[in-house]
């Protein structure tokens, strides 16, 4: 009998495009390896993260952090996974599960389980997501067999999990985010990203919404996602990035498809990494996934981080209801105390690991608890997500 990671599904390849897709996913690869920007987390003799790679993000967009993840944490994350994956609806707008259990997401209101259509790219060429995505994707031919809708991602998941809470705690990726961000970083979102095998595809994008015509723009006004890999990430599956393009504001993305005769950008790279891999990604840089042929999963842990200065002030939305005010300071304590529960979980489970000292809160002086009374207390915290 299959598991849940092994389905029977029917096999499929990109059709006449399948030899130009297989010699695009080698010649990325190669680009890739190319770039300078890759290595463990390092740091400076004063303990600074390491200048070099501070300087390789800035100039690419994105830096591969490999080996951060270890096995025993890696062995946590994965039975969280499988756990979440048997707890997802049985279907769109299902309350249970398919052992009749009440469903992931169902004792809030905030946003949870996302679906998607296998092969297809739903975004591109329309306004969904305010019209970021501009060109319309290749799409695989389908084959009969398929299965109607896939459960894509899961938002807000570290209310799911107390193995992603700690990998949100962890102190080599929170040092980073100081780095690049400044000691009063604050939280965007975090989604449990599923590619599955006939996994959809996600146009050609830049995120980010509110800052891009701002007088003092610049390439960190976004901020950026962590990208944590369970099983690893390949051309055929991973995100593919256009490296620089954080830097140079808006793309014209239609422009771009023109020049290149296809959506296979020529300078793009993928996302290579092995499992305990973690990329952080600019918000501002083009990136896109093609469809998934493969039966190989990528299942990333997404975690987001800005600089403060980008979000208080800035046009927010409870993420339930839709309701617009602008971020303040309460808002951002609130949506960030994510941050000290993840330390204070981390510090349970790795008592020898050094925790990572979050300035925010380290400042107030409130002692944290990791408990059942926080656990219940985080149910729906994605509802302040700060999106900007």
């Amino acid at each position: 009998m299959a598991t849940l990671l092994e389905q029977d599904l029917p096999k499929v390849d990109y059709g006449a495009q399948e030899e130009a897709m297989q010699a695009y996913f080698r010649e990325g690869e190669k680009r890739a390896m190319a770039l300078g920007n890759r290595g463990p987390v390092r740091y400076a003799p004063d303990g600074a993260v390491h200048p070099e790679i501070l300087e390789a993000y800035w100039r690419c967009g994105f830096y591969v952090f490999e080996d951060v993840i270890k096995a025993e944490e890696l062995k946590d994350l994965e039975a969280a996974f499988l756990d979440l994956l048997e707890r997802m609806p049985n279907a769109p707008d299902s309350p249970v599960d398919a052992r009749g259990r009440p469903a992931l997401g169902t004792d809030h209101d905030a946003p949870s389980v996302l679906w998607g259509r296998p092969l297809i790219d739903p975004f591109g060429g329309t306004d969904e997501s305010d019209g970021r995505h501009q060109v319309k994707m290749f799409e695989p031919p389908r084959p009969p067999g398929l299965p109607e809708r896939q459960v894509g991602s899961v938002l807000g998941s570290l209310q799911y999990s107390d193995a992603l809470l700690r990998l949100y705690g962890h102190p080599d990726l929170l040092a980073v985010a100081a780095a690049v961000n400044g000691e009063d970083f604050t939280p965007f979102n975090e989604t449990l990203i599923m590619k599955r095998p006939l996994g959809g595809i996600v146009a050609w994008h830049q995120d980010g919404m509110t800052h891009w015509d701002s007088p003092d723009w610049d390439q960190g006004s976004h901020g950026f996602n962590f990208m944590a890999q369970l099983y690893g990430s390949k051309p055929a599956t991973g995100v593919w990035f256009v490296p620089g393009t954080h830097k140079t504001g808006r793309a014209d993305l239609r422009a771009m498809v023109v020049a290149a005769g296809s959506d296979r950008l020529p300078q793009a790279v993928p996302l290579v990494c092995g499992p305990g891999g973690v990329a952080i990604s600019n918000r501002q840089v083009v990136h896109a996934s093609f469809a998934n042929t493969t039966s190989d999963w990528r299942v990333t842990f997404n975690m987001g981080f800005q600089r403060r200065r980008s979000v208080e002030g800035a046009p927010g939305r409870d993420m339930a209801t839709g309701t617009r005010s602008i971020i303040d300071a309460e808002r951002i304590r609130e949506r960030s105390r994510l941050i000290s529960y993840a330390i204070e979980a981390r510090r349970q489970r790795f008592p020898g690991e050094t925790p990572f000292v979050y300035q925010p809160d380290a400042a107030r002086g409130e002692p944290v608890r990791w408990d059942d009374a926080a656990r219940q207390s985080i149910r729906g915290y994605n509802r302040l997500d700060l999106v900007v």
